[in-house]
């Protein structure tokens, strides 16, 4: 499907000097560009990625209990 779009000058330049840059068209370049942007922009948020892994470890805390109080020294001491 083709698509017109409108660039400035300096837009045009860029444009064409990375494809030159990358050994690839300007119209591969637009459209590895534009794909990438749009699976960034689509991207199911990291929460809902992370949705089957929440919950799934048992602790009973270990070293991990005292972690807070180890941070809370350093700080602590700069006051």
């Amino acid at each position: 499907m083709a698509k017109s779009v409108r660039f400035d000058r300096q837009l045009e330049s860029m444009l064409e000097e990375a494809a030159q840059a990358l050994g690839v068209s300007e119209s591969k370049l637009m459209r590895e560009a534009i794909a990438e942007k749009c699976r960034a922009v689509l991207r199911p948020p990291l929460s809902q990625s992370l949705a089957p892994f929440i919950g799934r470890i048992n602790s009973k805390g270990g070293r991990a209990r005292n972690t807070g109080m180890a941070f809370k020294r350093p700080l602590l001491r700069r006051v």
